[in-house]
């Protein structure tokens, strides 16, 4: 009978209690169990978990690598789905290899390349990847610079941090002066480019940032599983048009993705966005992780978490076409358990302990449902 894999998911999106549900529900009827380490104990990926640890908070990423390889030990982990501190982790994979824990992470030098947005278009636009004009500005004056060249070519300026994830610091730029309309309805992406101008200068320190044109829908985030051996063992299209979600495998998408995750090392699971510009598809963002969606691609009939898995544990799963694309769907909030407040509070300030596990749900944070 083939043993347990215990995995360890380290401080992830709460969209990530789906891919702990996928690897339980694997279709080798294999035995999964999941540890998770966060540091909010209301994270619905504690409950979720069979094992979990609050984190400590304030490690460098050298002090953070020993509290890992210590969870690894201590906890017999088989394989590793980092998130926080991913760059410092995967420097020391032999580390952790040595502690019988395989790293679901790509490659030390391809998690460099995508650190920084900048050094990334510059790399994949080498390799023949359509990406954005962009400008790095660090001043209001180089700020105002790029905004002047996007307008008067006719693009929409936006910017958002260098380095960052999720969306953290977008914003796109409007010259209408701020009035009441700013303050009805939800909050806004736009914000006023003198605003922006006023806050830089009283600043008197540097930002990082990139300014863009602001690129339309549709976005597809393209979720790939590549081997250590540079080949591509799935890549699907998943289709962003407002609330409207779906699929594709259209090579115009998935051409570029495999260039970039067979080119640049980005072993096991990577997420490659792109946008519209004008006409044509251009590079929007290279996550070196799973991406928050991608349970959804159980509509299409795989379980990618578990052949990922598979993968870094030396179970080399072949090339994986989906069986069919799944119908158009959006996404609608759920109810999560959580643990109860006397079992979870107390853990931030033992992060050692080990929190109980809670049944799974049915329910979930965050479900997919057709349209």
């Amino acid at each position: 009978m083939p043993s347990r894999v215990r995995v360890w998911l380290n401080r992830t999106y709460a969209e990530n209690v789906f891919f702990m549900d996928q690897l339980r529900r694997n279709p080798s009827d294999r035995a999964v169990e999941i540890h998770a380490t966060h540091g909010d104990p209301d994270s619905p990926v504690l409950a979720a978990a069979d094992t979990a640890d609050l984190e400590p908070e304030g490690l460098s990423p050298a002090a953070y690598v020993e509290y890992a390889l210590d969870q690894c030990v201590r906890r017999g982990i088989d394989v590793f789905v980092p998130r926080l501190h991913q760059a410092a982790i995967v420097r020391h994979r032999a580390e952790f290899a040595a502690a019988g824990t395989a790293l679901l992470a790509p490659t030390p030098e391809a998690v460099a390349v995508f650190e920084d947005k900048a050094t990334a278009y510059e790399a994949v636009r080498s390799v023949g990847v359509p990406v954005p004009p962009w400008w790095r500005v660090r001043t209001a004056d180089e700020l105002l610079a790029a905004v002047e060249e996007l307008e008067e070519a006719g693009h929409t300026a936006c910017f958002k941090p260098a380095a960052g994830a999720g969306g953290v610091g977008f914003r796109v730029i409007t010259r209408s002066p701020f009035s009441l309309a700013g303050l009805t309805g939800f909050p806004s992406p736009y914000v006023q480019l003198d605003l922006v101008v006023q806050a830089l200068r009283r600043a008197g320190e540097p930002v990082d940032w990139l300014v863009m044109p602001r690129l339309e829908q549709p976005e597809v985030s393209v979720d790939c599983l590549t081997g250590p051996d540079n080949r591509l063992r799935l890549a699907v299209g998943r289709t962003k048009n407002g609330r409207r979600r779906g699929f594709t495998v259209e090579e115009r998408w998935l051409e570029p993705a495999r260039l970039i995750a067979e080119g640049f090392g980005l072993h096991h699971l990577s997420n490659i966005q792109f946008r519209m510009l004008g006409d044509h598809p251009v590079l929007l963002d290279v996550n070196t992780r799973p991406s928050g969606g991608l349970h959804q691609l159980s509509l299409c009939g795989v379980n990618v978490p578990w052949a990922a898995v598979r993968l870094a544990l030396g179970e080399d799963p072949g090339v994986i076409e989906p069986p069919f694309l799944g119908q158009d769907y959006t996404v609608v909030a759920g109810a999560r358990s959580l643990l109860p407040v006397p079992a979870a509070l107390p853990r931030q300030r033992e992060a050692e302990m080990a929190l109980p596990a809670l049944p799974l749900q049915a329910a979930s944070a965050a479900e997919v449902l057709p349209l």
